[in-house]
């Protein structure tokens, strides 16, 4: 593998350095480093170094959705975003809930080579909440599986809940759970409030989210096992997360990027594209969302990237699928929410979008420092673009981004998995 050389850039937003690759490890890390023998420079004068992004929550549609996501598209997706690993979610079609599903999943993200997918299984059979699947079986596979997820469904029985913490805990598991409580959710369209009262659509109260959390973290703490809540939305379920911490329950919370920025505001447009599970929510919520990343209640940002096929988009609101795409735009939209506020360093970015997501999901390898001796899982920012959102030039299969035509602040221009760049002048590999 030939050396490169990254020259100039600011390793985690600090001063400028220069950081050597040589055989997909990072070689030395210093100021006026030598080319000599080096085939590649990279003039990164101005721009953040950062570990290459992990993202705990992706939808990556394959087998069985491939008009909306393929392993491929997903996770060319992912590189541009500046993601060196992915977690795929469990509800395709078939279910990957069996050893033979995960390990699929997870050998197309290794024959396409843009970045590591990891799967994540289901915890019941056929996402039906009814009998645990094969937690043990598809942990043991060639994939390795460590989180387990719904996701899409809540696991909303509690003695399946508890059954599945005290099994993960047995080879230190995680179970995600999609906090919603079904019967206070039927027919909801959008967040309930104000604005939900004046359209008339179906309101999807905060209570179905925070009632679930409670119930969980209390099922951890009883199990002495460890849960992960997806995608929080609400100002009360950061409340419950903060309270569980203080108690030392093993929980772990995720923040999706359009709950940092988007409100239940932008669904007056009726645009489907601002549907997505849990709903936009207050500017109230998205304030509270923003302090407790920020002082680490909520552990990472996730993007839920949800890809949907334009028939699935295109139509009357109430007919329309739930999701958006978030890997290309995720990365962006935390620096103005998060940086340019001030909130977050650019320190505190690479620790909520790489170190403490591969933590909690055992991604080995990944969320490392940027110090000789480790791999050269890295991604390189310009910061100081601005640029106005075009999903007609995104790498991901679907468009259903909420983004299009907003000035976004920022750019991967590339993206090295294990030395080997991914992503060169904003162009894939």
């Amino acid at each position: 593998m030939s050396k490169t050389l990254i020259r100039g850039a600011k390793v985690l937003g600090g001063e400028p350095q220069d950081v050597l690759i040589d055989g997909g490890v990072i070689a030395e890390v210093g100021t006026g480093l030598s080319a000599e023998g080096v085939e590649t420079v990279v003039e990164a004068e101005g721009k953040v170094l950062l570990p290459g992004l992990v993202d705990l929550h992706t939808h990556l549609r394959e087998p069985g959705r491939e008009d909306s996501e393929t392993v491929l598209t997903g996770t060319r997706a992912a590189a541009s975003g500046g993601y060196t690993n992915v977690f795929a979610m469990a509800n395709t079609f078939p279910v990957a809930d069996t050893a033979g599903v995960v390990e699929q999943v997870y050998r197309l993200g290794q024959e396409h080579g843009y970045c590591d997918v990891q799967p994540i299984g289901a915890v019941t059979v056929g996402l039906e909440g009814v009998k645990l699947a094969e937690l043990g079986a598809m942990h043991e596979s060639a994939a390795g599986v460590t989180v387990f997820s719904d996701d899409g469904k809540c696991v909303h029985d509690a003695v399946i809940m508890r059954r599945a913490l005290e099994y993960v805990k047995a080879f230190g598991g995680v179970v995600a759970q999609h906090a919603q409580e079904p019967r206070l959710t039927e027919g909801a369209q959008m967040n309930e409030g104000t604005v939900s009262a004046e359209l008339g659509l179906g309101g999807w109260p905060a209570v179905a989210e925070e009632s679930v959390i409670a119930r969980d973290v209390l099922l951890a703490e009883h199990v002495g096992s460890r849960v992960h809540i997806c995608h929080l939305s609400t100002a009360g379920s950061v409340e419950i997360i903060r309270w569980a911490k203080s108690r030392g329950i093993d929980v772990t919370a995720e923040v999706t990027p359009h709950h940092l920025l988007l409100t239940d505001e932008m669904v007056r447009s009726y645009n489907p594209v601002y549907k997505v599970n849990p709903p936009l929510r207050t500017e109230k919520d998205v304030m509270a969302l923003r302090e407790a990343l920020a002082d680490g209640t909520i552990d990472i940002v996730a993007t839920d990237h949800a890809p949907h096929p334009e028939e699935d988009k295109d139509c009357e609101w109430a007919a329309a699928a739930m999701g958006m795409v978030g890997l290309e735009t995720a990365l962006s939209v935390v620096q103005q929410t998060m940086v340019e506020t001030g909130l977050l360093s650019w320190a505190g970015v690479a620790d909520r979008m790489s170190v403490k997501p591969a933590e909690i999901g055992q991604a080995h390898g990944h969320g490392r420092p940027v110090s000789a001796g480790e791999p050269a899982n890295l991604v390189l920012v310009d910061a100081d673009y601005r640029g106005d959102v075009d999903p007609a030039g995104f790498a991901s299969r679907s468009r259903n981004t909420p983004y299009e035509g907003r000035e976004l602040p920022g750019r991967v221009t590339h993206t090295w998995l294990r030395g080997k760049a991914t992503l060169a002048d904003g162009k894939l590999a």
